[in-house]
């Protein structure tokens, strides 16, 4: 029985690659590999580091499907939050050069890539974040260059807050406080493109 790959939807495929079924699993790699690899090189900042991240997003996916919650629907969301995991962690251990110092094992893994998504996040698939991609960066470029820097930290660099407050040599409120400011301003002027 062949199935239409184009038509299968993304927890279609999870559901498949939580039942052991290798061809969905390389469905799954040829529809997000291009995303999640763009996503992680802009993190990690090299070609080869980058390829490596991808192929242990894809590993990680195989070996932890049923971390997946299949209630949510919501794959894109946690193929997304996946890759950026992976790749924000291999971007801090050579920040901070902990490359072998730093246990890696499943206890790690589960607690600190795996994603726990909420259930209450709007269903997404590729398709429609592709089409919405231009309104979400047309929001972020309304935001001040101090209000992207700070979400750019945050989310690419991986730094927390208290890194961020460091980097930056400012009080740790001030950091939280740009931050929420961020991504309120982010949200309104979302809200606002879709108006």
């Amino acid at each position: 029985m062949s199935t239409n790959v184009s038509s299968t939807t993304d927890a279609e495929l999870m559901h498949r690659v939580a039942n052991s079924d290798s061809r969905a699993l390389e469905s799954l790699y040829n529809r997000y590999s291009p995303i999640l690899y763009t996503l992680i090189k802009k993190i990690v900042g090299d070609v080869k580091t980058a390829e490596e991240v991808l192929m242990d997003v894809f590993v990680i996916i195989w070996r932890k499907v049923g971390y997946y919650d299949v209630k949510t629907g919501n794959a894109y969301c946690w193929l997304i939050t996946l890759a950026r995991n992976k790749a924000v962690d291999i971007a801090r251990r050579k920040r901070y050069d902990i490359l072998a110092q730093t246990p890696y094992d499943d206890e790690y893994e589960n607690t600190f890539i795996i994603p726990r998504m909420s259930s209450v996040i709007d269903d997404l698939d590729i398709k429609t974040a592709m089409s919405i991609k231009g309104n979400i960066e047309g929001a972020l470029r309304q935001l001040t260059d101090a209000q992207q820097y700070v979400l750019y930290l945050a989310y690419y660099e991986g730094y927390t807050q208290t890194e961020i407050a460091q980097k930056l040599k400012i009080p740790l409120p001030t950091v939280r406080s740009k931050v929420q400011i961020a991504l309120t301003n982010l949200r309104d002027n979302l809200l606002k493109g879709e108006e």
